[in-house]
């Protein structure tokens, strides 16, 4: 995935240091029930749509922006499903990122699916008893959006 020219900035002056970041990640589920995922190219692991909220920009606005930037498909927010801290981890250059993550359940509403960017290999909805190996941190943003509860889920006090 490509750095956003704001962290480019601040990794000027902090190095490899850790960075507290806000990360959006959208689940987005069609009329049949299938999930829209991404094969990163970084990564080559399938996802979830995420990326990184620019200064300034609005959560929700920022998730529909980053589904059809990597996917080609235009979304709708339905309602934040999770908001979760991750913990820190490490990129292969040694940069040090800390991510506090807002998931939103979306539903497309136009486009298709396709590779629309660089940053995916490969775009597919999926049934969710049928989904390709993601990383944990991707199955419970998934876990949390599938369930049919109004309030988002976050770690109580």
């Amino acid at each position: 995935m490509p750095t956003p020219e704001f962290i480019l900035t601040l990794r000027e002056h902090v190095g490899h240091d850790l960075l507290w970041l806000t990360g959006v990640t959208a689940v987005v589920v069609d009329g049949e029930g299938r999930v829209l995922l991404h094969q990163r190219s970084d990564t080559g692991q399938w996802a979830l749509i995420s990326g990184i909220l620019e200064p300034g920009e609005q959560p929700a606005v920022a998730v529909v922006r980053e589904a059809f930037e990597e996917t080609g498909v235009r979304v709708e927010v339905e309602r934040i499903s999770s908001v979760i801290t991750d913990p820190p981890a490490t990129y292969p250059n040694g940069d040090r990122v800390q991510y506090l993550d807002i998931a939103f359940r979306c539903r497309p509403v136009g486009g298709e699916a396709r590779v629309n960017d660089d940053e995916s290999l490969a775009v597919a909805w999926f049934a969710p008893d049928d989904l390709p190996p993601l990383a944990e941190h991707m199955r419970e943003r998934l876990a949390h959006a599938l369930k049919d509860e109004p309030a988002p889920y976050f770690v109580q006090p």
